[in-house]
């Protein structure tokens, strides 16, 4: 089962075994999830303990003994609702921290797949009215088709346009793609077959995007207007010379 959408709402390793282990095993006590997470016994009860404050277990008292729960997997996203309304609480006071900073960094490195997203998510809050995208690889769609067709549904509605040259590799998955869902308000190209590098770049506004689809991802954000100028030029040269 694939454990990275838990992660990224914050709960840890243990916290995801223990969860899913009582959806397989249904009213458990400490004992039978000690045998079926292989986890030691302070972590257990000290991971139940965070599980139960965030509602996502339950338990019922018998004498000295516990009986726990999972709480219904819908309830998961009653949890980020509500971890999304205190963040919201607090966003105004966090962006005015930010303010407050004299200097910004121009280079910013993202790590893992999460941190690819984060980056791209901060590409789409880059304004402008133009998307570029150089040489996405097949490698990229480790990321999952429903996240690249999220992204780009939310880059429409901020009404900005697509220029997007694929590497050929990616010339049958997107056609794939385009039948099940689609880039609104997207051009798309290919580069020459046979030209396959493992590095993507995307520029929008005053940033430039560089994603290095290794193994284990990295993404690179520069924030220059001269730069990203630049690489606006660099991409109107590839986009006349690319194939549709």
């Amino acid at each position: 089962m694939d454990t990275e959408p838990f992660e990224e709402i914050g709960l840890t390793n243990a916290e995801v075994k223990i969860y899913v282990a009582l959806l397989e095993l249904g009213n458990s006590g400490a004992g039978q999830i000690l045998e079926r997470t292989g986890l030691h016994n302070s972590v257990v009860h000290m991971t139940l303990n965070r599980l139960i404050e965030k509602g996502l277990v339950s338990y019922v008292k018998e004498g000295k003994h516990h009986t726990y729960q999972a709480s219904n997997p819908r309830h998961i996203l009653d949890f980020i609702d509500q971890k999304r309304q205190s963040m919201e609480k607090i966003l105004p006071e966090l962006l005015a921290k930010e303010k407050m900073s004299q200097t910004k960094p121009e280079v910013t490195t993202f790590r893992g797949t999460r941190g690819v997203k984060e980056l791209l998510f901060e590409l789409l809050d880059a304004g402008g009215k133009w998307h570029y995208t150089i040489g996405s690889p097949i490698e990229s769609v480790a990321m999952g088709d429903a996240f690249w067709t999220d992204f780009h549904q939310r880059r429409a509605k901020k009404g900005i346009q697509a220029r997007i040259v694929f590497n050929e590799s990616l010339r049958e998955w997107a056609k794939k793609t385009r039948k099940k869902s689609f880039y609104p308000k997207a051009e798309i190209r290919y580069l020459e077959k046979g030209f396959e590098p493992l590095t993507e770049t995307i520029v929008r506004n005053d940033k430039v995007g560089i994603l290095l689809w290794t193994q284990k991802p990295t993404g690179i954000l520069l924030h220059n207007k001269v730069l990203a100028e630049s690489y606006e030029r660099y991409f109107q040269f590839v986009w006349k010379n690319a194939k549709p």
